[in-house]
């Protein structure tokens, strides 16, 4: 948490600013701090399914909120007359569920999308067409098999209900990707199994095939705070 709020600090937004999280899923470097921030913060909701609202970590959050898988829910800022629209989109991960969000305000579209076991033409067309695209590229294949993980977890990461290789992004990528696409930002990088100038390789040989190579392509750092950006 005082990672966290430090982070937030970094880019304008403090704790105290906060009006709404979402949270993804129950893994526990997902949904750790996001009761804790309800707690310092009595005016933000947390928004998560249904099921993740008994999660230990989610379940301490003073006001809490449901969202339902596919259906769009408004969310309103304290602050002016801003809205925005999120739809969670469920992927397939082994925490059920898991879901990616859909982000809309003001004509624009924000996707992101991590901890996705594999690509899948369902949500990719609920997901279609974003502005700013967050995509996990979490593996490169070859590092993750000759790598010294044990062979379980390697099996867990690599399988239909893990995560994203390089490849596997780089098909997703193909899928969501639209005309609108200016900004794709690669994350959830293990810092083990893959290395940023493979992973922005495999990005930007799918955005050529795209016709797309215009789009900026940033790689998220996990030590570092990115640059902030306009949808």
């Amino acid at each position: 948490i005082r990672e966290l709020a430090d982070r937030l600090d970094t880019v304008g937004c403090p704790v105290r600013r906060l009006d709404h999280v979402l949270v993804t899923h129950g893994h526990l470097d997902h949904a750790r701090s996001a009761g804790i921030l309800s707690r310092r913060n009595k005016e933000l909701t947390v928004h998560c399914c249904e099921r993740l609202m008994r999660n230990r970590s989610i379940a301490r959050a003073r006001r809490l909120a449901r969202l339902g898988v596919g259906r769009t829910t408004e969310l309103v800022c304290r602050r002016g007359v801003d809205t925005a629209h999120v739809t969670p989109v469920k992927i397939p991960h082994d925490a059920d569920p898991t879901v990616a969000f859909r982000i809309e305000a003001g004509g624009r579209r924000a996707v992101v999308i991590t901890d996705m076991g594999h690509a899948t033409a369902e949500s990719a067309r609920a997901l279609h067409d974003p502005d700013l695209l967050v995509l996990e590229f979490n593996h490169d294949t070859k590092m993750l098999a000759e790598g010294p993980y044990a062979e379980k977890l390697k099996r867990r990461i690599a399988g239909p209900l893990g995560h994203l290789s390089n490849d596997q992004a780089s098909e997703m990528l193909a899928l969501v990707a639209g005309p609108r696409l200016h900004t794709l930002v690669l994350a959830h990088l293990s810092r083990t199994n893959n290395r940023p100038d493979l992973a922005r390789e495999a990005a930007e040989k799918t955005l050529a095939e795209l016709s797309a190579s215009h789009v900026r392509v940033l790689v998220a750092d996990q030590d570092e705070v990115g640059p902030n950006l306009q949808v």
